[in-house]
């Protein structure tokens, strides 16, 4: 291999291995060559979950043994280890089975070979892999992808993979790559070595679970926080007395400027075949709340501002299910509620004694003013006269006072429906406030 007039191996001394390289260095091909490979994780480029692609930069180690290439360095002046051209070695053909683009990384051009025969092969990989992502928890998720490492065309009888380093090493090198690393970070790297069937022939491979979690601090500033604003404002609108101030336009105002917030936004969601993001659940039901509460807005403010000639009494089921257990339900108390059903039946008591009464004396003044003597006969026209329109005016006031206690019922209606939809909304927004704050919980102590 080396000769006394050169410091190490020479080119001439290594032709012979260069010819040798379309076939696998082994003296007995019998024995199968064995590939060592470890990764360190630089950098998570790009995740689209729409095509459902994961984009990263890896620095890929790979060792195997060449038989061919072993000297004795007390016969070449010392030397231990020297780099060659990759293109005059054989080198296994090691891909990741998730592959999905074109390999447009840089190819390191030498290998290192140590005198025992052992070569490490050192490149960059742009690598480009199908995972199968899932967003529902967008953007507290966490994805689990696979980068699987094996020979294309040499089976098992011909080469076999194992991992150089630790998997537990691996992950702890690149987690300290990727402390600062953009929008994802690493969680852990685990592997399994396992044999891949196709008809008769195996394949040896490697398969690494990469797990990153997302920062989710961009999507809380950017999207959960004016949200709550948003939503906080739509709560607070409920405290807007909707007998003098006109709620609905408001509320419709809100409406608007959420559907412009969303349609900002929507170019931050992921967005995938498989599912939608439960953030993206969220704001549609924000919105949904929202135009549930212009609804009942709406309802409410119908109810108050009425004709109130048009007033018929409240059925006893809305007397009985709103007043008196929904509102109990609710813990709504109001001093004139519990009276205003009796209000109601002292008000058609007095007017149907008053308007009995009123009948029977106007037909004592017509008895009473067409018996008696002494009264001029000009003088009963006129006092009828002025007992009908007293009639009529007392009637009109009776009818007006009703009314009201009719309106003031349906007000307490409106009312009560009002309060049991803010409490019902409140609580939706409450629940998933908890939700969100739980799962970003979990994310900071996964």
């Amino acid at each position: 291999m080396c000769r006394p007039s050169h410091s190490g191996p020479t080119y001439e001394s290594l032709q012979e291995v260069f010819d040798r390289k379309p076939f696998r260095p082994a003296v007995n091909l019998s024995n199968p060559t064995v590939t060592n490979i470890s990764f360190t994780l630089y950098a998570v480029l790009g995740v689209n979950e729409k095509t459902q692609i994961l984009t990263t930069f890896l620095w890929l180690r790979l060792f195997w043994f060449h038989e061919f290439l072993i000297w004795d360095p007390n016969m070449c002046d010392g030397i231990t280890k020297i780099s060659l051209p990759v293109s005059d070695l054989w080198t296994p053909d090691i891909i990741v089975y998730e592959f999905v683009d074109d390999d447009v990384s840089q190819a390191c051009p030498y290998v290192y070979v140590n005198h025992t025969g052992h070569i490490r092969y050192d490149r960059m990989l742009r690598l480009v892999t199908s995972c199968n992502l899932d967003i529902f928890s967008f953007p507290f998720d966490v994805q689990n992808c696979t980068f699987t490492f094996g020979s294309y065309m040499h089976t098992i009888r011909d080469v076999r993979v194992q991992p150089a380093l630790p998997f537990e090493q691996m992950s702890g090198n690149s987690k300290n790559y990727l402390e600062a690393s953009g929008e994802w970070e690493l969680v852990e790297i685990l592997g399994e070595a396992g044999i891949l069937k196709f008809d008769i022939d195996e394949w040896d491979i490697i398969t690494f679970w990469v797990v990153i979690k997302r920062r989710p601090i961009l999507y809380v500033v950017n999207l959960l926080i004016p949200s709550s604003f948003l939503m906080v404002i739509d709560i607070l609108s409920f405290y807007l007395p909707p007998h003098s101030v006109d709620r609905a336009s408001f509320k419709m105002t809100l409406i608007l400027g959420y559907t412009v917030f969303l349609l900002i936004m929507n170019d931050l969601l992921p967005s995938t075949a498989n599912g939608t993001p439960i953030i993206g659940i969220y704001f549609s039901v924000c919105l949904a709340m929202m135009v549930i509460s212009l609804l009942e807005t709406v309802i409410i403010t119908n109810v108050l501002h009425h004709n109130s000639m048009k007033y018929r009494p409240v059925p006893q089921w809305v007397r009985v299910v709103v007043l008196k257990y929904i509102a109990r339900f609710i813990c709504y108390k109001d001093p004139d509620l519990s009276h205003t059903q009796q209000k109601i039946l002292e008000q058609g008591d007095i007017w149907s004694t008053q308007h009995t009464h009123s009948n029977g004396e106007f037909y004592n003044i017509k008895t009473h003013t067409s018996t008696s003597a002494g009264v001029s006969p000009l003088s009963v026209p006129e006092l009828v006269e002025i007992s009908e329109c007293v009639r009529v005016i007392r009637d009109h006031l009776n009818m007006l006072q009703r009314e009201v206690v009719l309106q003031d019922e349906w007000c307490h209606v409106g009312y009560v429906l009002d309060f049991l939809l803010f409490r019902i909304y409140l609580m939706l927004i409450t629940c998933y406030a908890f939700v969100i704050i739980f799962m970003w919980c979990l994310w900071m102590y996964q």
